[in-house]
C-alpha cells in the first residue's frame, strides 16, 4: 500500500491544482497517482479512479484562479 504521505501529497497537489490553476500542480499530482496505481497491493477500483484522475490531470491547461 503507498504511504500516506504518497497519498496525501497527491490529495493535496490537486487540491491546490483545483484552488490556483496551477498546472505544475496537477502534473505533480498526476505523477504521485500513477505512482500509486504502480503498487502492487491496490485494489482495482482505487487503480482505475487513480488512473482517470491521472489521465485528467495530465491534459490539464493553464489557467488563473480569478479569471477577469
Amino acid at each position: 500500500m503507498p504511504s500516506r504521505e504518497i497519498w496525501a501529497g497527491a490529495l493535496s497537489l490537486l487540491l491546490l491544482h483545483e484552488e490556483t490553476g496551477c498546472i505544475h500542480s496537477a502534473h505533480n499530482a498526476a505523477r504521485l497517482l500513477d505512482q500509486i496505481c504502480d503498487a502492487d497491493d491496490i485494489d482495482d477500483d482505487t487503480r482505475k479512479l487513480c488512473e482517470r484522475a491521472s489521465a485528467r490531470l495530465s491534459c490539464q491547461e493553464n489557467r488563473h484562479a480569478c479569471p477577469a
